[in-house]
């Protein structure tokens, strides 16, 4: 809708909350730094009185391009629940089946040390973790990307990359060619886990929220568990380059199905693609006297601010925020023992238990239990619990109200650990391993859906730069867990080792939930990037 400037005292049209450019959370629209919310400067007029719209902006000169009304069916928000759901499948596979490369070929490692004469046991390892380490800079780079030219073209455009590298790791022809394409692949393949956050965010509501988010964050999780399953069969009945054929073939038909299912949500991009459509439609003499804009285009929206903001602020929030580096520490110790675990299972069931390399893949199944069975029953009750508080709090929200599902997710992943550690032996049947395995797996989705829905609902203005920080020290932590798990396990076995995991689970992830239950709101009130 082509607006004419608003006098301040009149309620913007905009909806009550939106995203960020570039952002993964909500947005208050009544923000100071919105463009509708700001006194707008006029190029042929003398300001007159503070209050005067008229002698701010001469109405003839500049049209405010905004949604036409809360209601809006161009607003992602406002969207069919056929049309939300469509675009949040294609962005979940997106973020399915890069994970699933991530880890797919750790089954058939052997596989590909002894034809490249690799010996090294961190190198081996490196193998497959590299890929996870481009997920701490991809993005940097695409999260400003998308912020100037949209969702979905960046994440699809990202995904053609890693579609051709991950090809390429099939060529490889040594372990110097493999490590680079896999690192190159990582950098397109992080695109929906930088990105795809904020489309959710663009299409639901907070009280919406809960299940795309739920679905949205079991993708990266469950992928590392089908993926080396089917690895370990394709490298007992193929070639390890059928990894990542057969990851390609996959993604190839994800990404066609994106060019129909996965439209532009952004909505700076969407306004302007509506303010240019006016321009157009102006007759060329008005055309060049009169300003179109949209309500985002303000300083914030030029590209050297949008790359500094994502290069500089995640940064600055993780040594500023007790918050982030609370849960950024225990998200990480989470995700590295996650990706510890994805290279170590084929070790348990194929050193201790003298399983073939395809019947040993069928144990990251366990994992896939806990994770999706906690994923699913946490997905109902996420929304209930924050809408239960919300009520005794006299209809008013809190981010804490998203932390009682980390109560027992801090408690079932070190228990999980125990188990896991202390029964990989011969003479314990298969199955206690497992168990132990399926509840690291319940405790690791419980986390990570509380600390993600936690850090949007905090800091709302700058989730996006909140989760880029702690998105990078996860997958820092991703990339390094693997490379010293062969070394600790060789010197302490599995039980001591997977002990000094759950202490350290238990030491910052047991008081995690009740810190910020009772102190959040505090800390949050003295901070210069949460939400108040």
């Amino acid at each position: 809708m082509a607006n004419k400037v608003p006098d301040s005292n009149v309620p913007s049209a905009t909806p009550t909350i939106r995203d960020e450019p570039g952002i993964t959370g909500p947005v208050d629209a009544s923000d100071p730094n919105l463009a509708e919310n700001k006194p707008q400067a006029n190029k042929s007029t003398t300001a007159q009185a503070e209050g005067d719209a008229e002698s701010q902006l001469s109405t003839e000169d500049v049209l405010i391009i905004n949604w036409e009304g809360p209601d809006d069916p161009q607003n992602p928000k406002n969207w069919s629940f056929k049309k939300k759901w469509a675009a949040t499948l294609i962005v979940s596979a997106f973020t399915f089946i890069s994970p699933v490369s991530s880890s797919m070929m750790a089954p058939a490692s052997e596989q590909i040390a002894q034809e490249f004469g690799i010996t090294n046991s961190s190198v081996i390892a490196l193998l497959t973790s590299v890929f996870v380490a481009a997920y701490a800079f991809g993005p940097l780079i695409l999260g400003p990307l998308s912020e100037l030219f949209g969702r979905s073209r960046v994440l699809q455009l990202a995904n053609m990359w890693y579609l051709a590298w991950n090809l390429g790791c099939g060529f490889a022809q040594n372990e110097g060619q493999l490590i680079a394409f896999r690192f190159l692949a990582g950098l397109g393949g992080s695109a929906p886990l930088s990105i795809g956050g904020g489309v959710l965010g663009d299409l639901f509501r907070p009280e919406e929220r809960g299940q795309a988010i739920a679905l949205y964050s079991l993708a990266p999780l469950l992928g590392p568990v089908i993926g080396p399953t089917c690895g370990a069969w394709i490298a007992q009945r193929s070639t390890w380059r059928w990894v990542f054929y057969s990851t390609t073939i996959v993604d190839a038909f994800i990404q066609f199905m994106g060019l129909f299912f996965l439209k532009e949500t952004f909505a700076p991009v969407l306004l302007e693609r509506r303010a240019a459509q006016l321009r157009k439609s102006l007759d060329p003499e008005k055309a060049q006297t009169r300003e179109i804009r949209t309500v985002f285009d303000t300083a914030d929206r030029h590209w050297k601010h949008i790359v500094t903001k994502a290069l500089i602020r995640p940064f600055a929030i993780f040594f500023s925020e007790p918050i982030i580096q609370l849960l950024g520490i225990y998200m990480a110790f989470v995700y590295g023992t996650l990706y510890l675990f994805l290279t170590t299972i084929p070790s348990i069931f194929e050193g201790v238990y003298r399983e073939e390399v395809g019947i040993a893949g069928l144990n990251y199944f366990a994992l896939g239990v806990g994770l999706t069975g906690a994923s699913q029953f946490n997905a109902r009750m996420l929304d209930k619990i924050y809408k239960y508080f919300s009520a005794k709090n006299n209809g008013v929200g809190k981010p804490e109200y998203r932390l009682p599902p980390m109560v027992p997710g801090a408690v079932l992943l070190p228990m999980g650990l125990f188990i896991t550690g202390w029964t990989a032996r011969a003479d314990v049947h298969w199955i206690a391993p497992d168990i132990g395995i399926a509840l690291v797996g319940a405790g690791t989705i419980l986390n990570f859906q509380s600390i993600q829905t936690y850090v949007i609902d905090a800091f709302t203005l700058h989730a996006a730069s909140a989760l880029a920080a702690v998105t990078f020290f996860r997958s820092m932590a991703g990339f390094g867990f693997p490379l010293f798990a062969p070394a600790m396990y060789n010197a302490l076995g599995y039980g001591k080792g997977d002990t000094v995991l759950a202490c350290v689970a238990i030491a910052v992830g047991v008081p995690a939930p009740f810190l910020l239950w009772t102190y959040g709101e505090r800390i949050r009130n003295a901070s210069k990037y949460a939400k108040r």
